[in-house]
This record gives structure tokens, sequence and C-alpha cells, in this order.
């Protein structure tokens, strides 16, 4: 997944205009029934060989709203296998054989604690 959209989303529509993969779906569209974006982790490439940083994130006008989230690549998508997304559901994917490019410069602690995408 790379990247996450948290409970303080405000609907606005910022993320999903930058997202150069379409891997946002608004709130009516999040396929787990909550009421804020969803970012799928099997399309979402971190903006890798797009931009400098997600792009979503920098759009975000919410503070903290998207922060890291498990890389989807390799033994790591055991993470998305189980009720790890937001308040313990599950993640929905198109295509859970994926390998997505993922930026190396973001630790797995990093990742695994969501730390803000940007601060």
């Amino acid at each position: 997944m790379a990247v996450i959209i948290g409970d303080t989303c405000i609907n606005c529509a910022a993320c999903i205009d930058e997202c150069p993969v379409e891997a946002i779906v608004d709130e009516d569209d999040n396929p787990t029934g909550e009421e804020l974006y969803y970012v799928y982790p099997d399309k979402c490439v971190e903006c890798v060989d797009h931009h400098d940083e997600p792009a979503c994130a920098t759009a975000c006008p919410t503070e903290g709203c998207i922060t890291w989230d498990v890389k989807f690549a390799g033994d790591d998508k055991e993470h998305f296998k189980g009720g790890n997304y937001i308040d313990g559901l599950d993640y929905v994917m198109n295509d859970p054989d994926a390998e997505m490019p993922f930026r190396d410069d973001i630790s797995d602690e990093d990742r695994k604690a969501r730390a803000n995408v940007v601060d």
C-alpha cells in the first residue's frame, strides 16, 4: 500500500486529483465501507517515477491524514491479508499478486508506525 488515508480525512478530493495512477477512491467507493477515502494497496506506487514524494500527501490540507503504510511487496504483503486496516478491517485489493514499487528511503519502522508522509 505504501500510504493510507486516516480517519481525519475531510473528503475534499485533493488527493484523488493528484494521484497519477488512480489508486485512491472516495468515501462512496471505499470498499471497506468507511466514510473516508481509500488507497488500493495493489495500485499505489508511492509516486515512484512520478513525483519526489507522494503527491496525495502534498496536496492534502489535513495535517497527518496521509501516513506511510507497509510496502506492498515481497514478504511484507502478509500484512494486507489480516485485519490490519483502520478499525481492524481487512484491506481490499484487486490484484494481491502485484508487486508495487516503493520508496526504499522510508524505514520499515516508520511504515509500521504509520508516520506522516509529509511533516
